[in-house]
Order: C-alpha cells, then sequence, then structure tokens
C-alpha cells in the first residue's frame, strides 16, 4: 500500500504504521540540532552520526516504515520548502558566470560518464544513469532517471551501486569540502559555488554551507 493509493479511511491505520519511525526521525533531528547549538559543529554532522547510530531501526521492526518514509518523501519536501527561501534576487546576484558553470558542469560530466561507461564495457545508459545522480541532485536523480530509463536487466543493480556510491561520496565531501574552502580561503561567494558545483547531493551542499556559516549571505549556496 502506497500514500498515493490511500483512502481516507486508511489514513488512521496507515499513520499509526508510520508514526514510530517519523518520531524516531523526528527525535534523532532535535538531538542533532540541540548537539549542534551546545557544540558548535554542523548539525547535518550530527544528524549523520545520530542516523548511523540508530540505523538498526531502518532494518526491520515498527519503526522501518516511518523511517522509509521520512527518507523519501520528508526529507525531500524539506529540502523544496529549504528552496524556496532562494529568491530570484539572490540568483541574479550570482550574476551569469555560476549559471554558464552549472549548464557546462552537468552537460560535461554526463557525456564523460558515457563515453567512459562505452569505453570500460558498461551499458551507456550505466553512464547516463552515474553521470546524471552525480552532476544534478546525487540519489535523487538516480532514483528519478532510473524511473525513466527503460527496463534493464541489471537497472536494479546499477541504480543501487548509484545511490550507495553518490551517498557515501557526497556525505565525504560534505566533511572534507567546507574544510578545503577555509584552508585556501575562499570568500563566501567563491565559497558557496565552490560546494554547490561539486557536491553532488542537495542536502549535502546544505550541510557543508551550514558548516561553514549560518548568517545570511548574498550568494544562495553558501
Amino acid at each position: 500500500m502506497t500514500t498515493t493509493t490511500l483512502s481516507l479511511a486508511d489514513w488512521p491505520a496507515r499513520g499509526q504504521e508510520l508514526f514510530p519511525g517519523v518520531l524516531a526521525c523526528a527525535v534523532a533531528a532535535t538531538a542533532a540540532t540541540f548537539l549542534s547549538q551546545h557544540y558548535g559543529a554542523p548539525v547535518m554532522l550530527f544528524a549523520l552520526l545520530l542516523g548511523m547510530a540508530m540505523n538498526f531501526l531502518s532494518a526491520e521492526g515498527p519503526c522501518k516504515p516511518g523511517i522509509e518514509f521520512t527518507s523519501r518523501h520528508v526529507l525531500r519536501w524539506g529540502v523544496a520548502l529549504l528552496g524556496l527561501r532562494i529568491t530570484v534576487a539572490q540568483v541574479a546576484a550570482l550574476g551569469w558566470h555560476p549559471v554558464l558553470l552549472v549548464v557546462l558542469s552537468v552537460t560535461l560530466t554526463i557525456g564523460a560518464s558515457m563515453v567512459v561507461a562505452r569505453l570500460m564495457g558498461f551499458n551507456i545508459l550505466f553512464g547516463l544513469l552515474s553521470g546524471g545522480a552525480t552532476a544534478i541532485c546525487g540519489a535523487s536523480a538516480a532514483l528519478a532517471l532510473a524511473a525513466a530509463l527503460p527496463p534493464h536487466p541489471l537497472k536494479e543493480r546499477a541504480t543501487l551501486f548509484t545511490v550507495v556510491g553518490i551517498s557515501a561520496l557526497s556525505t565525504l565531501t560534505m566533511i572534507v569540502y567546507p574544510i578545503l574552502a577555509r584552508a585556501i580561503a575562499l570568500d563566501p561567494h567563491t565559497a558557496g559555488i565552490f560546494l554547490g558545483a561539486t557536491i553532488h547531493d542537495v542536502a549535502q551542499v546544505v550541510g557543508a554551507g551550514y558548516s561553514m556559516s549560518r548568517r545570511p549571505a548574498t550568494s544562495p549556496l553558501w
């Protein structure tokens, strides 16, 4: 049963099914926020550590449906709402150079991935899948592309490999790239463009930005 096929009569039962997992995620998010405010470290880093510690809840048991619902839907809604805070004026303040950078990097990354996949003997669609996930928005892009690609016996395995790989790399870069940006003394505007253009997943870009500064800036990527 999915949330898209539920009738009104089914919602109370569905809510009871999701409640334990959603509550567990809310507790982890609240704890991460509390620790971040008291110890001055990135909230995303604490959320990651707490999520790793609580990962066993998503494997089986009453919390599994709610955790899956939160990770698939609530997280995406949160990122979308966060994106609504970016105004046209902020984008215009960046100038045309970052826009051109985005267009070129997405095109070149996907194109290079497809060429490399073909040279390594893989299906060219695997290159499209992995390149699109890297160039656009990580795991979300991988799942969206996989749904649009034609059926293939290895599509599910390729999608899983891409999602796991892109999530691991995004998490690593979320921690390392802000340190690198500070080490080479990038200004807020340049650092925002650097993080937004190089980290795969939107959520990790937000986490990296908040680890550098929580103050509003002219760059929406900062």
